[in-house]
């Protein structure tokens, strides 16, 4: 399985309800709130031109933002 990176911020209902699935599903991730960490907010913003959260990072898969259970969902074939 691919290792997954949640970017969150603090108060975003699409972040808690992304995080919910993939705990549902069994898929360990790292959530990493951008608003409490420098580096994490500077590879979201400024390495991914990114805005929207959350953002899903996981190998070999294209990052995505906002809450996409399907998506989610097939992060367990990976």
């Amino acid at each position: 399985m691919s290792k997954v990176t949640v970017y969150t911020k603090n108060g975003c209902p699409q972040c808690e309800m992304t995080k919910v699935v993939l705990s549902g599903e069994g898929i360990d991730f790292e959530a990493l709130n951008i608003e409490e960490d420098e580096q994490a907010f500077d590879y979201v913003v400024n390495t991914l031109n990114l805005r929207q959260m959350p953002v899903v990072v996981a190998d070999g898969t294209e990052p995505f933002t906002g809450f996409q259970p399907d998506k989610l969902k097939e992060l367990v074939l990976n």
